[in-house]
């Protein structure tokens, strides 16, 4: 009994995985973006601080944005690594982040503040801020929960866009 194959499907499959297999095994380094939630176990805060101190260390720049949780632990990894390969994109301006995040963003040498997005709710202007990070990246590394929803629209958006994408799920 012989199969149907819906060819078009299948090549564009094919014709995604060669893409990301060749940009995974490009040598010198990416641009890559890490972002997830806010609501992370301190365990896993670490794991992401050692993944993204590796990162930099390989030679690797890092955009992320200014949230506690899993951004400010990419934070943490990169500036302990080499400060110059950060970029931290913010939702809004500084003076609208929580107190212990201003600290540590204090430190920060590559900051990007948005304060057009000040008369904005939190969600929204993370939104635009996601989208202006995956804009910039060649691939993104995402951690969230499967009710994440401005996370996993942002995986999804930059999936459309043909970059890499690791989502790893807390739940």
């Amino acid at each position: 009994m012989s199969q149907s194959i819906d060819a078009p499907s299948e090549v564009s499959k094919v014709d995604v995985f060669l893409q990301e297999l060749a940009a995974i095994q490009q040598p010198g380094s990416k641009r890559v973006a890490i972002l997830g939630s806010r609501h992370v176990p301190i365990t896993h805060q670490q794991l992401i601080e050692l993944l993204t101190y590796a990162l930099v260390l390989g030679g690797n720049r890092i955009l992320t944005s200014g949230a506690t949780g899993t951004n400010s632990a990419a934070i943490r990894g990169a500036m302990k690594a080499d400060p110059n390969l950060l970029t931290v994109i913010l939702p809004q301006s500084l003076s609208r982040q929580p107190r212990e995040s201003r600290d540590q963003l204090d430190q920060v040498t590559h900051l990007v503040e948005n304060g057009a997005n000040d008369n904005m709710s939190l969600a929204e202007a993370s939104a635009i801020c996601n989208q202006e990070i995956i804009s910039r990246c060649q691939q993104l590394i995402c951690f969230a929960f499967h009710d994440s929803h401005t996370l996993l629209r942002t995986c999804q958006d930059a999936e459309d866009q043909r970059k890499i994408v690791t989502l790893f799920y807390f739940d």
